[in-house]
């Protein structure tokens, strides 16, 4: 989770759809053995939603919950969300705002 200054308060900020990409690539590339950048361009090249085998994220997904604190259903929407970095993305991004609200 990050944090801003505000008027001097802390405030929780939730974090982009790059920003948690970012993440999950290091991720990947620690998983990988590879630089974050290799990973990188070889998901750029599939296409702009950077398409990756679902059981590389599902091998990331206690990482990234552990990180952002948050838990990511076991359900048909996230599984789907496996399918690409960004899909993945968005959903760790809606599960962060649940947290939130709560």
């Amino acid at each position: 989770m990050e944090f801003q200054t505000i008027g001097g308060t802390l405030s929780t900020v939730t974090p982009g759809i790059d920003d948690i990409v970012s993440v999950v690539i290091e991720f990947l590339a620690e998983l990988q053995e590879k630089s974050a950048a290799e990973v990188r361009a070889e998901l750029e090249d599939s296409g702009v939603e950077l398409p990756v085998d679902s059981l590389l994220i599902v091998e990331i997904l206690t990482r990234v919950e552990e990180r952002y604190s948050i838990a990511i259903p076991a359900d048909r929407q996230s599984a789907q969300a496996t399918r690409s970095v960004r899909a993945f993305a968005r959903a760790v991004q809606e599960a962060i705002i649940e947290r939130q609200q709560s």
